[in-house]
C-alpha cells in the first residue's frame, strides 16, 4: 500500500492498525528489507525468571495438593505459595492444560448387569429391528414455572442479555416424552404429577399415538412407576409393549435426556412464566415447532467402545482410590 502511494494514516485505517504500527514496520523494512520483518531481534520479550524445577513443583503441588481451608488452587494462593508472580502461575497452567477451578460430574454404574443392559439399548440405537418402532421414554420432573421479579433488559451491541437472580415460583409440571429414535420426533404431554397412574396414562396415549399391532420398544431407566405391579400387568395385556432398562446411574444411555436438554436451554431456562398454564403453553409450543422439522439424534458408539472407555476410567478411578 505504500508503494501505491497510500498515506500511513490511510494504510493505519485499511490494515486496521495504528499510525505508529506503520511507520515502525515501514522503518524496519527501509532498514533491513524483508528480512526485517520476520527476523526476532535479541534481548525481545522478558526473560524467563522461573527454572523448570520451579514449572515442575507449580505442577505437582496443583495436582496432588489443595491449599489450607479450600478445595482447590486459585492463581493468588499458588502464587504466594510458590513465590512468583500469579501471571507465572497462570503461564504454567496454560502451557500444561490445568484448570483448577473447573470440574465435572460423573458416576460409574454399579450395576451388576450392566453389560446386558448397555447392549440392549445400544443394539436398538444401531441395529433397531426392521418391524417394530423404538421410543425413548422419560419424565423430566419438576419443571418450574419461574416469574423474573424484573423484567430483563434485549441483547445490544457491547452487552447480553440480562434477567433478574430472584423470581417467583408459580408451581411445577411434569412432562412426560416418548422420542422417536428413527425421525426426531417427540410426543409429550404435561401432567401434574409423575406416579405409576400417569405413566399409565402415557401408554394408553402412545397405544393411541402408534395404532395397529406393529411393536413398540420402549428405552427407559429404572425409576420406580416404571416397574410398578399395575403397569406390569397393564403391559402383559399389551404385549406389543417391550420395556428396555437402561443400566442404573445411566440416564445417558436415553436419548431423550438429549433432547430434554434442548428444550431447557432453548425455551425454559431463560424465559419467565407467571402460571403453570402458560409454561405448559410454551413446552406444547416448543414441541409443535420441532416436530414440523424433526431432526432425529444419531447414535455412533458401539457397546464395545463404551465399554472399553469404562474400563479405563475404572482404572483411573480405582488407582486414585
Amino acid at each position: 500500500m505504500a508503494a501505491g502511494g497510500l498515506s500511513n494514516v490511510k494504510i493505519a485505517q485499511e490494515a486496521d492498525v495504528s499510525r505508529p504500527t506503520v511507520i515502525l514496520w515501514r522503518e524496519r523494512f527501509l532498514e533491513g528489507g524483508t528480512e526485517a520483518l520476520t527476523t526476532i531481534l535479541p534481548g525481545r520479550g522478558h526473560p524467563v525468571t522461573y527454572t523448570a524445577e520451579k514449572v515442575k513443583s507449580i505442577v505437582e503441588a496443583t495436582t496432588q495438593t489443595k491449599p489450607p481451608a479450600a478445595t482447590h488452587w486459585s492463581t493468588r494462593s499458588m502464587a504466594k505459595a510458590q513465590g512468583v508472580s500469579k501471571a507465572t502461575v497462570q503461564r504454567i497452567w496454560s502451557a500444561h492444560g490445568l484448570q483448577p477451578h473447573r470440574t465435572r460430574t460423573f458416576k460409574l454404574s454399579n450395576d451388576r448387569h450392566f453389560t446386558e443392559k448397555l447392549t440392549d439399548v445400544v443394539g436398538l440405537y444401531l441395529n433397531p429391528p426392521d418391524k417394530g418402532i423404538v421410543l425413548c421414554v422419560d419424565e423430566k420432573s419438576q419443571i418450574q414455572a419461574l416469574q423474573r421479579t424484573q423484567p430483563g433488559l434485549p441483547i445490544k451491541k457491547w452487552r447480553c442479555g440480562t434477567m433478574t437472580h430472584d423470581y417467583k415460583r408459580h408451581g411445577t409440571t411434569t412432562l412426560f416424552a416418548a422420542l422417536n429414535t428413527l425421525d426426531g420426533r417427540v410426543i409429550g404431554e404435561c401432567m401434574a404429577k409423575h406416579r405409576h397412574q400417569e405413566f399409565l396414562r402415557f401408554l394408553r396415549r402412545l397405544d393411541k399415538e402408534f395404532p395397529g399391532k406393529i411393536p413398540l420398544h420402549l428405552i427407559v431407566d429404572n425409576y420406580g412407576t416404571h416397574k410398578q405391579p399395575k403397569v406390569k400387568l397393564w403391559l402383559e395385556k399389551h404385549p406389543r409393549f417391550t420395556l428396555h432398562f437402561t443400566p442404573t446411574s445411566s440416564s445417558w444411555l436415553n436419548l431423550v435426556e438429549r433432547w430434554f436438554r434442548e428444550i431447557t436451554e432453548k425455551r425454559i431456562r431463560r424465559d419467565s412464566f407467571e402460571s403453570v398454564p402458560e409454561l405448559i403453553k410454551a413446552i406444547e409450543e416448543y414441541m409443535a415447532i420441532t416436530n414440523a422439522d424433526p431432526k432425529p439424534f444419531v447414535w455412533h458408539k458401539t457397546a464395545q467402545q463404551i465399554l472399553d472407555k469404562l474400563a479405563k476410567c475404572k482404572v483411573v478411578y480405582e488407582t486414585l482410590h
